[in-house]
């Protein structure tokens, strides 16, 4: 498993001390120093079932800086991977990849099912 989240955030602290009381193995990625790439967005996405949307981090301040809440709707799926690319905090967190699965953000009822 992968654990994609920022060490600083209290929902990323939360969710990994759930993944250790749980027993599990995961790897641990920092997002702001390892960005997810263009490719791997695409493929989490597409694994996740959401909405595109629901990969940005729509309260962190570079969201609201870029006013993205206006700039999103207008913009190609294409347009949006390329931007979550370019800095990991515009990528909501903590993202777990699992083999066929990928939980975007922290709810513990879900990660208890979809682990």
């Amino acid at each position: 498993m992968l654990f994609v989240c920022y060490p600083k955030c209290t929902t990323c602290k939360k969710a990994e001390k759930w993944l250790q009381d749980q027993g599990l193995e995961f790897e641990k990625r920092d997002i702001k120093l390892q960005n997810p790439t263009k490719e791997e967005l695409k493929e989490w996405h597409q694994k996740s079932g959401l909405p595109l949307k629901r990969f940005f981090n729509t309260s962190g301040n570079l969201y609201k800086e870029m006013k993205l809440k206006d700039k999103l709707p207008e913009m190609t799926e294409e347009e949006q991977y390329d931007l979550l690319a370019t800095d990991g905090m515009l990528v909501k967190r903590p993202i777990l990849v699992t083999g066929d699965k990928v939980l975007v953000g922290f709810r513990e009822k879900e990660w208890s099912q979809g682990v």
